[in-house]
């Protein structure tokens, strides 16, 4: 991108960044986090939102909000996505497993990161689209693949860590599989439409599963196997 490009926007990524800060102290008592890591918040600065999102919602792209991307889908509230991004503590050369491409957002954070992305998307016109933009954009680190995420990508696990973007009632068994021992899973549970809460399940020695609530979010229903519907990012 040119440098007017990246002037234009400054002013409004300034203002988010600022704004996650703000709302992380404000969910201080449920997360546990009275700021992110430096690493994660510079990492979310980096990547252009602007080109992830749809050219008419360019000018809102630096929002602290999510934004509608078609096919009934958004890209997450920044704040969600840097939040996700900074439990899975995630480091260079790590490979992390996502389920629920969408815009492509949350894959070009990690992969700022360092991190070697493995991205699952069930709706082909969104992962066709994500897939594009972030080989233009130059995240070679990136993989894409379309298909049913709640299966995972077992070919290539197993994984550092995963991050889902949807709710499903409770964790998908074959994720639980694939992730790595003392690996974490950061993943919202509940019900559609109902009460959800975002969690870090850790895998331990003995490959049972330790969870830990975080915060209360808002998600659309994983679509996998028996689930009927699925995931907003």
């Amino acid at each position: 991108m040119d440098a007017a490009g990246q002037d234009r926007y400054a002013a409004g990524r300034k203002e988010m960044l600022e704004d996650i800060a703000r709302t992380t102290r404000e969910t201080r008592s449920e997360t546990g986090r009275a700021e992110l890591s430096p690493r994660v918040m510079e990492a979310v600065g980096r990547v252009p939102r602007h080109r992830l999102v749809p050219p008419a919602d360019q000018g809102s792209a630096y929002r602290n909000q999510p934004l509608a991307i078609g096919l009934g889908q958004t890209i997450s509230q920044p704040f969600i996505v840097a939040l996700m991004t900074d439990l899975l503590d995630a480091k260079p050369g790590d490979k992390i497993l996502e389920v629920g491409t969408g815009s492509g957002y949350q894959a070009a954070v990690l992969a700022e990161l360092g991190a070697r992305v493995y991205t699952i998307e069930i709706l082909e016109p969104l992962g066709r689209e994500a897939a594009a933009r972030l080989a233009e954009l130059g995240y070679k680190s990136v993989v894409t693949r379309i298909g049913d995420g709640y299966r995972g990508w077992p070919e290539q696990a197993p994984f550092d860590s995963i991050i889902v973007t949807a709710a499903p009632r409770d964790v998908p068994p074959a994720l639980v599989e694939q992730l790595k021992i003392g690996g974490k899973l950061v993943i919202p549970l509940g019900e559609s439409g109902g009460t959800q809460t975002l969690y870090v399940v850790t895998k331990q020695p003995d490959g049972t599963t330790a969870r830990r609530p975080v915060l209360a979010v808002r998600f659309v229903p994983l679509t996998g196997e028996s689930v009927k519907s699925r995931s907003a990012r």
